[in-house]
């Protein structure tokens, strides 16, 4: 789990829809994403600041999501570990709805499902999400991820060993071309 938490805080993108604020909004969150890993009130914090934003993207529902799998991470209750989860599950695929080939969103939703243990079943998506992902690289469609989240999504689906050995040799060449 910890290694989502790491990808997490080196996400390029926060888009809130004000062009002037996103480089400082986007150094904040990532500065709190990083101690959210080890505080359940830096994560409730970001929570309740998203949550209050109005006009929420569906990037800024994905990072709920995200956050909600942090509060999962930081409970000790397992009923509230898997609410949590089913929260996220939720949020996630209302993000990935809105926005089906934001490879951020689907790189949050494919880290978090790795990580949360498969007997649980919140893995439903990591073959389609992965796919798509690698389909988007291949295309150079990177959307909102800038260079260093593209490295960091080629990084983290090779590490997460769910590759075809293809798709390893694919996304390892185009690491070497960024």
């Amino acid at each position: 789990m910890r290694a989502f938490f790491l990808a997490i805080a080196l996400i390029g993108t926060w888009n809130l829809g004000h062009a002037d604020n996103q480089q400082s909004d986007l150094k904040l969150l990532r500065k709190k994403l990083i101690i959210a890993i080890g505080s359940s009130k830096t994560t409730d914090s970001l929570y309740n600041a998203l949550n209050h934003l109005p006009n929420k993207t569906a990037l800024t529902t994905a990072y709920m999501g995200a956050l909600d799998a942090l509060k999962a991470k930081h409970s000790w209750n397992p009923y509230s570990k898997i609410k949590y989860l089913d929260t996220s599950e939720k949020l996630m695929q209302q993000a990935v709805d809105a926005d089906p080939h934001n490879i951020e969103i689907l790189f949050m939703r494919f880290s978090i499902q790795h990580n949360v243990p498969g007997f649980l079943g919140f893995n439903k998506n990591l073959v389609s999400d992965r796919e798509d992902m690698i389909a988007q690289l291949s295309r150079k469609n990177y959307g909102t991820a800038d260079r260093e989240l593209t490295i960091s999504i080629i990084k983290f689906l090779i590490g997460s060993k769910r590759c075809t050995a293809a798709e390893n040799e694919k996304l390892h060449k185009q690491l070497t071309a960024l």
